[in-house]
Parts: C-alpha cells; structure tokens; sequence
C-alpha cells in the first residue's frame, strides 16, 4: 500500500471475494488488457435503451465501437511507449494505473498530469470520463481515510474507512473501470435550490439489515455507465446537514451487475456511420444514463459514510479529491482546447484562409482559450504542496478557476468553429459517394487550393461532428454543465476565495492617514 495510514486500516484475512481477487493479483500484473475488460462486461448488468433491454453491451450498436475504444486505451497501459507514464509499480511489484499513486511529492503532482494528459490526447479530450478521472478520486478518499473515520453511524467510521481503503485496494490491483452518479432527479425546484430532496424520486435508504443498507431510488447522470465495472453512489456536496436528509445521507460502491441496480440510457450519438462520415461519434460514445436502484441491497462492506449529512456534504472537498479530480479535468480540457486549435487552423490552411485578418483573429481566441488552461494548470502543479493528510496535491485556485471558466471557453469555440466552417459544415458528401456514379463530381467540386477533395470533405465531416451533430451538441452540454450549474460553481468559488488578503489591501488603504 502507498502509506502507512492505509496499511493500518486494511483487513487482513478478509473473506470478500473482491478482496481475495485483489489479493491474487498482487505480484503481477493489475493492469487489464482490452480483452479482459471486454470479458468483464459480459455479465448480468441491466441495461435499457430506446426502449428495449441489451443483452451484450460490448456488440449492441450504437454501444460496441464506445466500449472497444475503452478497450484500446486499456491496451496501451501496457505499450511499451506509454507504460511508465500512464502506470506505475506499488511496493508489491503490482503495476497499477497511476491515477490511483497516492502522490508524495510535487514530483507525483507532475507525473500525474502527464499521464492525465496522454490519456486526454488518446481521444483529444472528446472521451470526456476517462477511468483515471474516479480512479483520482477514489485514490483521494482512500488517502484520507481518516476523515471518514469519524463517522459514528451503521458499522462506525474506523470499520468505514476500512471498507473504502478494501475497496480502493480491490480497485486498482483489478484495473476497474468506474462511474459514478452524484445528482438526485429534481421534483420540485425550490425544494431543490434549498438542498432537500424528494422521497417521490431522489435515491434514499428504505431499512437497515444485518447485511447492509436497502436503497431505492434513482439518481443521475452516469456517464461512462454501461461501459463501467464499478458505480460509485456518493452524495453531492448541495446536501443540506439536517434531519431532513439523513436517509439521502450515504456513500458506498457496487459492481454495476447488482441485483435491482438498471441503468436507462439516451440514444446513443454512434449512428452506425462509417469513420469517415463521423470520425467522433463512431469512436468516442462514452454513453450517459440514468441509474434506477429498485430495492438494492449494498453490503455494509461497501459502505463509505451513512447517515450523517454533515459529513457527505464535506467529503470531496474535506479529502481533497475534488482537488484531484480537477487535476485530471484540467489537462483533458487542455487536450481537449489543443485539438480546437488544431482543427481551426487546418482549415484556415485547406482553404487559404490562413492570411485573413479576422479568420486569425478568430482562431487567436481560442488560442488564447488553450494557453489560458494551460498557464492555469501549469501553475497549478508547480506550486503542488503536502496537504493535512501528509499528501502532496495541486494547487487548488488555479485549476478551480480552468474548471469554471472552461464551461464558456468550450462553447465560444464551438461558436467560432461555426463561423469559419459557415455552411461547408454541412455541404459535405458520404464516403459513398466516392465510389459511386458522381465520384468524378465530388473529386472535382470539393477540392480546396490547398486540398483535394477527399481530405477536404473529412476534414469537414470532423468540424461537422464537432459543432453540428448531435454528438457535438452532447460535448457542449456535457462542458456547460461539467462540474455543475454555472451559477453554483460560481457561488462556491466565491465562497473558497481568499478573499482576506485582497480586502486587507483595500482596507489598509483606507487607513492610511
């Protein structure tokens, strides 16, 4: 284990078939390859879309090509080009994704971020819930396991952080692939704004048994949930301490194939088409879902924190995991800005439009936008310092800033994108038509000066599924509403501001005689 706090709280002998799993791979290899964790998903998960039950998430389409994606990032962990900067090896000789490296220094601060960011190029950040994203959280928790030691209620909080230091062992020696759901369904939006949830809807604990908790309930939005081994169930940082919501007061971790757990999906963007005709959306369906917990029963061994609002409603921020988990987000939305950039000035360059003053005036915005994160996130990691529970973290303002201004920068983008591209975002043939009775036409009514017509139209068919198609759309909504509403992000940073020791200033200002 990474540090002595946690090998205190580990439970030796554990009967848990998770835990003796983890047990047998340590000494060897705990990074899956893709095959594995496609093998894995084969299983008895629950999982509904347009209307009917899938039966195999791993061929279903409009599924399969997102969850072979996954497959393929999985396999290069083990690629010798990317191995030592995407894993490492803990004190067993297990070779584990680094995400889940408890960071002792402002070294492992860097480290992290560069392996946040070759995971992010793999997919130019369009891959938004990669597994180091809650692998870093999960990480967090575990390293402040002290912290969920106060709790006083169910098995008690020294028996709770052992339950979360097990299940992050299990986690990374097993290379599982995590999602989570924060988010309760609103019934009633005062009731909401006010950090009280409904028992009509929101997921809630119904009975105690000598097993563990029974939960009913749904919650939302679970990105990456068909294609997850694990779900992580944890309250969301708007739950008012009170009374009130001490049965929606609760944390713990299910293998997504739990008995009552069904997952609800949206259409999927993947349509079918070739990866010419949509070069994003037929590689990159990471999928969303709705979780439906119809009477679940999760084990007092996977419970994190019970009935007490007061301490879920500090958890991310208490343990820092948020703080990690903007680290990783921070350099996604850096690969994500870069490819931006990139696509902008490709077309600028196929269309010769690389020398008009306001297309670079244009692309200088967004630009601007990437070097602005990435200043941001640079800052961030050089100024890495150990933290209350003798672990090293980013610092904090800087990234909290990229991750409240990146949900205008990413929209802007697509904005501009659109108005470079203007109406030949649309305008654009099938890879059929290439090889059909107008293949003559489209070779010669598509070129560009600086471009034949084939490279032309799928440079365009990409711009097109960044900023028209329904995939596109689904990335800005997915960046407006990231982390949460604009508005509440706002608010909280206010709140976290150091606001002392500017307003120190005004007032020694106006005291001077």
């Amino acid at each position: 284990m990474e540090n002595s706090a946690i090998e205190e709280l580990k439970t030796p002998n554990s009967p848990d078939p998770q835990a003796e799993s983890a047990l047998n791979s340590r000494h060897g290899n705990g990074i899956r390859t893709g095959e594995q964790y496609l093998a894995g998903l084969r299983d008895d998960r629950e999982v509904w879309t347009r209307g009917k039950q899938v039966d195999d998430v791993t061929v279903e389409p409009g599924m399969a090509r997102g969850a072979a994606t996954l497959a393929s990032f999985l396999d290069k962990q083990h690629d010798p080009a990317y191995r030592d900067m995407v894993t490492y090896e803990d004190e067993n000789g297990t070779r584990c994704p680094i995400a889940y490296q408890i960071p002792k220094s402002a070294g492992d601060i860097a480290a992290r971020g560069r392996a946040y960011y070759e995971w992010a190029k793999w997919s130019n950040g369009m891959f938004g819930r990669t597994p180091d994203y809650k692998n870093a959280s999960l990480m967090a928790f575990a390293a402040a396991s002290s912290f969920l030691a106060q709790g006083t209620k169910g098995p008690g909080g020294e028996q709770m952080a052992r339950n979360m230091v097990d299940f992050y062992d299990y986690a990374r020696t097993n290379d599982k692939v995590m999602t989570h759901t924060l988010v309760n369904p609103t019934f009633n939006h005062a009731q909401a704004a006010a950090g009280q949830y409904s028992e009509k809807v929101a997921l809630q604990v119904v009975r105690e048994t000598d097993a563990g908790i029974i939960v009913n309930g749904a919650r939302l939005l679970a990105t990456l949930g068909p294609f997850a081994d694990e779900i992580e169930v944890f309250p969301s940082t708007v739950l008012r301490p009170s009374d009130e919501n001490v049965p929606f007061a609760f944390a713990f971790a299910l293998p997504v194939a739990t008995p009552g757990l069904k997952l609800l999906c949206r259409d999927s963007y993947d349509e079918g088409k070739s990866t010419f005709d949509a070069p994003l959306a037929s590689r990159y369906e990471e999928m969303d879902a709705v979780v439906v917990f119809d009477n679940v029963l999760v084990p007092w061994e996977r419970v994190f924190l019970y009935a007490q609002p007061e301490l879920c409603n500090q958890a991310f921020n208490t343990t820092n995991a948020v703080v990690h988990m903007m680290h990783q987000v921070a350099c996604g939305k850096l690969a994500k800005a870069e490819f931006m950039v990139g696509l902008m000035c490709s077309i600028a360059k196929a269309s010769g439009r690389d020398k008009d003053l306001h297309t670079k005036g244009l692309i200088a915005e967004v630009m601007q936008m990437a070097e602005t994160v990435r200043a941001l996130l640079f800052s961030a990691e050089a100024q890495a310092h150990e933290d209350e529970y003798g672990n090293f973290i980013p610092l904090r303002s800087p990234i909290d800033t990229s991750r409240n201004i990146f949900p205008r920068m990413y929209p802007r983008m697509v904005e501009i994108l659109q108005m470079i591209g203007s109406s030949s975002l649309m305008a654009t043939p099938a890879e059929a038509d290439f090889d059909n009775d107008l293949s003559d036409d489209v070779a010669r009514y598509f070129q560009l000066a600086n471009l034949e017509s084939r490279d032309r139209v799928a440079l365009y068919r990409l711009a097109h599924d960044v900023a028209i198609s329904g995939f596109g759309n689904r990335q800005a909504l997915y960046e407006r509403f990231f982390f949460g509403p604009p508005a509440l992000m706002a608010s909280a940073y206010y709140d976290i501001y150091d606001k002392d020791t500017v307003t120190s200033r005004i007032d020694e200002l106006l005291a001077r005689p």
